[in-house]
């Protein structure tokens, strides 16, 4: 019963897209099957003619021998890619000569696909195109190369790098974005746009898959239609209006139905929020750049509120944000040195062209974005941040001088990817003092897909060793919990509160209320409905840390519990987190473990973080 109330919620017309495509492709009658192209033969970018704008920096990644896979730098590196095999794992490879239908997505063999698929999304391309565009040839040669080598080893529509509509489509993104780089848009070769058809007759016939998962999948393929199409369609191709239209009408689409009123986006993803953001953002710079039809007045709306969302999200000093929801390293429009873990470019870029403002006063890095694309510096300032709760998406922030603190709690109108209910996060000046485990793999072992995704990974209670939802499958959780009261944000200059409460499946219950001062975070958890024990955990930046008796303290900051029950142990034991996917290291973690707890009774525990 579970899993089938889950699927309902899920959508029926989801389901539906969902369930067509798998049968489609099992029966062996789906369109996408029968279609075929050779292999395109040519040299797909021309000598540069042009140069890049005054103050553009290229990325140093990609560059003798080394590579950047999951935004993390590589080295050493193969001077050509082996696309079949897994980046990270050695000796680990797919088959190029399948049929892309009948390649597992887990094969414990290959160990995760993204490993395979990641040099395929052609991050090098732009790094290699911004060098050129700054004068080394060498360096477009170097990139007609492997894209013509990758042409050769990946036919049409064989092996692991034709399995994802998405992956295909974020190909397409970036070969129009290192045609906006070195200044090829108008005058294209016959076999660039040739690779581009290629690819839209893959993405075409199961963009109803993509857009039944409600996620980021429709908003990139959607993309890719509209800028090949329309690419094509610039170079009287004419197909090319077809896929235009049918990536015009999703990209509408997926802005009002996966982006809430307030901004949140349907996967509960900051990193994900991001690439979805990016892709819109290139979406409009690419139709403006064709003097394309504008998009609707709603589309802008909800972008420009799904700006601010991100805004919230990251730190002035650094652009780190919290580790939220599912994270795989996805950055789409790389355009910078900058770790993938500083959101600051993108917001730059979303913030000119979703709200025609300027989110940071330097002019470093965080400018590249737009000196790139051609996208002019506005003069008027993004809004200045304070504390806010974006209730669709289920988020509150507090700020109070150089700490925010973000509490989750549940809203869930999408399906969620980690029972992370009322996590806090919190950053002191920047550095991330309370944190979220991140993601690791999507197909790694049982017990680590088990602990990021599960309720232990986060700065929550965990009532008698369960997850806050039943796990029905690797990315699905059923029994959605609700949200049972909301504490609104309230504040004075000393201090701001905000909290939620939620029931969980079976019986347990949990408010949390936190208070933001200026040197100090106290929480309040009060808990009741558990069987056996609870386990308050708070996951800390890697540190000194030392516990003495209910006090915890690096020297500088310290955490201190206090319970009106017994306390049954309080301990510090080694967590694990992922800042990069593939990745993992260990910090500190504090554990308070309550237990015998009566069905009726109420215990209240009380965290003060000094900082």
């Amino acid at each position: 019963m579970d899993k089938f109330r889950t699927l309902l919620r899920l959508g029926p017309s989801n389901l539906a897209r969902v369930g067509i495509y798998r049968l489609g492709l099992k029966s062996g009658f789906h369109r996408v099957q029968a279609i075929s192209a050779p292999i395109p033969s040519g040299r797909l970018f021309k000598p540069v003619q042009t140069t890049a704008p005054k103050g553009c920096v290229a990325r140093n990644s990609w560059h003798q021998n080394s590579a950047r896979i999951f935004g993390q730098d590589i080295t050493p590196y193969p001077e050509l890619p082996q696309w079949h095999a897994n980046a990270l794992v050695v000796g680990a490879s797919q088959s190029a000569s399948q049929d892309w239908w009948n390649i597992s997505d887990f094969d414990p063999n290959v160990g995760d696909i993204k490993g395979i698929w990641e040099a395929s999304r052609f991050d090098w391309l732009i790094a290699m195109a911004q060098r050129a565009a700054l004068g080394d040839a060498g360096e477009l040669e170097r990139a007609n190369i492997w894209l013509e080598n990758w042409l050769e080893k990946n036919p049409p529509y064989k092996g692991a790098n034709w399995k994802c509509g998405q992956e295909a489509s974020i190909r397409v993104v970036h070969l129009a974005l290192a045609a906006c780089i070195i200044g090829q848009v108008e005058e294209t070769s016959p076999t660039l746009l040739s690779v581009v058809e290629l690819h839209l007759m893959r993405i075409a016939p199961t963009i109803g898959y993509a857009i039944g998962q409600a996620n980021n999948h429709g908003t990139s393929e959607a993309a890719a239609l509209f800028i090949g199409g329309s690419w094509l369609a610039k170079n009287n191709i004419e197909a090319g209006n077809q896929w235009l239209k049918i990536g015009r009408k999703w990209l509408e689409n997926r802005a009002q139905t996966l982006i809430e009123p307030d901004g949140s986006f349907s996967q509960y993803s900051v990193n994900y929020h991001r690439m979805m953001l990016d892709t819109y953002c290139f979406v409009e710079v690419w139709r403006q750049k064709l003097k394309l039809t504008e998009f609707s007045r709603s589309f802008f709306e909800r972008l420009g509120k799904s700006t601010q969302w991100l805004q919230q999200m990251a730190q002035v000093e650094n652009g780190l944000v919290p580790n939220i929801g599912a994270n795989d390293g996805s950055q789409i429009l790389a355009l910078t040195d900058s770790s993938y873990r500083d959101f600051r470019p993108s917001i730059q870029l979303a913030c000119a062209l979703f709200l025609d403002a300027c989110a940071f006063d330097d002019d470093g890095l965080n400018n590249q974005q737009l000196l790139w694309l051609g996208v002019d510096m506005p003069s008027k300032k993004a809004q200045p941040l304070q504390s806010m709760t974006y209730d669709d998406g289920g988020y509150h922030i507090l700020r109070q001088g150089n700490a925010v603190a973000y509490l989750r709690y549940p809203r869930f109108r999408f399906r969620p990817s980690q029972a992370d209910i009322l996590h806090c996060d919190l950053f002191v000046n920047g550095e991330n003092l309370l944190r979220d485990a991140g993601t690791y793999s999507y197909n790694s072992s049982h017990e680590d897909l088990v602990y990021f995704n599960g309720t232990k990974a986060h700065n929550t209670i965990e009532f008698d060793d369960k997850d806050q939802m039943p796990r029905l499958g690797r990315f699905l959780f059923g029994n959605w919990v609700k949200t049972k009261s909301i504490n609104k944000i309230s504040e004075n200059e000393n201090r701001v509160t905000a909290g939620a409460s939620y029931q969980g499946p079976s019986g347990e219950n949990h408010s949390r209320v936190l208070q933001l001062e200026h040197d100090k975070l106290v929480c309040i958890d009060e808990i009741s409905g558990f069987k056996d024990k609870a386990v308050l955990r708070w996951r800390l930046a890697p540190g000194a840390w030392k516990l003495d008796g209910d006090t915890l303290s690096d020297g500088v900051r310290s955490i201190v519990i206090k319970s009106t029950v017994a306390i049954k142990n309080i301990e510090i034991l080694e967590g694990r987190e992922s800042l990069y996917y593939m990745q993992q290291s260990i910090l500190p973690v504090l554990t308070v473990t309550l237990s015998n707890n009566e069905k009726s009774s109420l215990a209240q525990i009380t965290t003060t973080i000094r900082f």
